[in-house]
């Protein structure tokens, strides 16, 4: 019997999948919740070992990030996989970064999600076209490998924010942001994409997904 837990904050996807792992059978979920938080604390309480599987939406509504919720659970003792729209190519590709094991659509058919259950219980990684068309669709992302308070400040400060403002934003110094940004432009350097100014800055967090492209840049 499979072990699963499944972490989407939208409870018509959770009440899906639980439906159909029902009536498979094989699978239990023995977790059902909208935050990795949540579902952490339910392992404390209950004194319940790690799931087999932990299925994960990419994106939370409690202002979580896809590393920390991927490496939270995998710490935990558990494989991830990430059940998504998978629009965001830079999140998908941040949550594959993090350690998930494969990324399955939600536009899939529910027997291929049940299917990718199985293959990652079994030990095995997802081989999927959402994966391979996240890796390769953006290496130089990757390759920088910016931390994910980098990309936070990065995405702020090229937005258009002070760097003042995107400090008191996030709640860190402005030393500290200053520093983030200094380290986001090296990091840029070392892979060939140098950002010496805000306006490249921006050109590099547009490319890598961290902010929308603006009809107002020029």
């Amino acid at each position: 019997m499979t072990r699963l837990a499944l972490i989407d904050d939208h409870e018509s996807v959770r009440l899906g999948l639980e439906s159909a792992c029902a009536r498979v059978g094989g699978m239990d979920v023995v977790f059902s919740g909208s935050t990795v938080r949540d579902y952490l604390a339910w392992r404390t309480y209950s004194a319940s070992q790690p799931a087999d599987v932990v299925v994960l939406d990419l994106t939370l509504g409690d202002g979580s990030t896809v590393t920390e919720n991927v490496t939270r659970v995998i710490r935990d003792g558990s494989p991830v996989i990430i059940h998504s729209v998978a629009d965001r190519p830079s999140a998908v590709r941040e949550a594959l970064a993090a350690g998930a094991a494969g990324v399955i659509s939600k536009s899939s058919r529910t027997d291929d999600v049940l299917g990718a259950i199985r293959v990652v219980a079994r030990g095995e990684p997802l081989d999927n076209v959402e994966w391979a068309s996240a890796v390769e669709g953006d290496r130089a992302f990757a390759d920088a490998q910016l931390s994910a308070r980098e990309r936070d400040v990065l995405r702020l400060y090229a937005a258009g924010l002070p760097l003042k403002a995107v400090a008191e934003r996030l709640g860190i110094a402005y030393s500290t942001a200053k520093e983030n940004i200094t380290r986001v432009r090296v990091k840029y350097v070392e892979v060939g994409r140098p950002a010496p100014t805000k306006v490249d800055l921006l050109r590099r967090a547009m490319e890598d997904g961290l902010v929308d492209e603006s009809p107002d840049e020029h």
